[in-house]
């Protein structure tokens, strides 16, 4: 076992300057990497976290505060000037990156890059630390633009599916799966019921309004769990469907999100882009909840016969056919498939085995990754 083995790693986790790593998540990409900082610091790593400020303090990682910046009024009122959030975001990754490649390697060992920002990538050939990109999203042209320039040089590259990695490949065309893991102690299972259920941001791309149409059709109650992200998509499509039938329960913490996971018949997954990962299904497989979804993005990698049923994207109709169905599959069977499939230990422990590679390569190298 290495030096670095043995005293635990030093490492550097970017996520994202704009939501702080604290429950209620932001998004799946927040509960990430919560899951695998606290899962990093009990295995005796020293984790030192770039986030938002309000990020959870019984994660016991150090932080890298956000830097703000307020221009000059001549700035201001440049016609350059581009949107506040814009600029917010360029200037908080821009001085974390400075920073990050004066360190030399006195702090950390490894730098694992979460973000949806282009600036990690493409100042990664100046860092004389080894970094780690996972890829959440398929390409975006900000991303997909910083690959392009460096070529990926700078950092290793791993995707949360095999349909993320392989929507990457015409930029980096070799691309591991490290597929996102869940505690499943967290999301224990549950009795079941009659009731139907679905859960996430309530923004277009992820349908809820599909949701309850086919739990409509199914004659079935849905329950709705999530934070408002379009408050105009929810104004349109959700709110005016609400009642008896279709209940709105706000943005939960996992804790009660898990017991009304595990109180319900079947979980319903109606993106109308296609999902990188889905976390949403993890978790309801975890409560012994069987998933009916839409076969987009990583999804299918995800569900098969025993835990749930995949319908053609935006076919409601077939979905709520298949409530019946999905519903009789056996709790237990589809807790079983969570625990092969889902858990955070093979996620961390894989990302720990490419964190030790990284570390022993660069100092092979002189500490000058490749």
């Amino acid at each position: 076992m290495s030096g670095s083995a043995r005293r635990g790693l030093r490492i550097a986790v970017v996520a994202s300057n704009r939501h702080p790593i604290a429950q209620p998540f932001a998004g799946g990409l927040e509960s990430h990497v919560w899951q695998l900082t606290r899962a990093l610091h009990d295995d005796g790593h020293r984790v030192t976290l770039f986030a938002a400020e309000g990020s959870d303090a019984a994660l016991s990682a150090e932080s890298i505060p956000v830097q703000t910046i307020r221009v000059s009024e001549a700035a201001a009122g440049d016609v350059s000037m581009p949107p506040e959030a814009f600029l917010a975001d360029h200037h908080a990754y821009l001085e974390l990156m400075m920073e990050l490649v004066a360190d030399d390697g006195r702090r950390f060992d490894v730098i694992h890059n979460h973000s949806l920002h282009y600036l990690p990538i493409a100042m990664a050939p100046s860092l004389t630390v080894p970094m780690l990109t996972t890829l959440h999203t398929p390409p975006t042209p900000w991303l997909e633009s910083a690959v392009a320039v460096t070529g990926g040089a700078g950092s290793q590259f791993v995707a949360v599916s095999r349909y993320t990695a392989d929507s990457w490949c015409h930029v980096l065309p070799s691309v591991d799966v490290v597929s996102n893991g869940i505690d499943l102690t967290a999301w224990p299972p549950g009795p079941g019921g009659s009731d139907l259920i679905w859960s996430g941001r309530i923004v277009p791309e992820k349908g809820t309004h599909l949701a309850i149409e086919a739990a409509r059709m199914a004659g079935r109650r849905l329950h709705v769990v999530g934070p408002i992200g379009d408050a105009h998509y929810f104004r349109a499509a959700v709110g005016p469907r609400l009642g008896s039938q279709v209940r709105y329960h706000g943005h939960l913490s996992s804790r009660s999100l898990a017991a009304l996971l595990g109180s319900c018949a079947a979980a319903l997954v109606t993106p109308v882009w296609d999902e990188p990962y889905g976390l949403v299904v993890a978790e309801a497989l975890a409560c012994g909840t069987p998933v009916l979804a839409f076969a987009r993005g990583g999804i299918p990698e995800i569900i098969d016969s025993s835990c749930g049923r995949l319908v053609a994207p935006g076919d409601t109709e077939a979905m709520a056919d298949a409530v019946g169905e999905a519903t009789c599959l056996p709790r237990e069977q589809v807790r079983r498939r969570a625990v092969r499939v889902c858990g955070h230990r093979r996620t961390t422990d894989a990302y720990v085995r490419r964190y030790l590679a990284l570390a022993r390569s660069a100092r092979v190298r002189g500490a000058k990754p490749a």
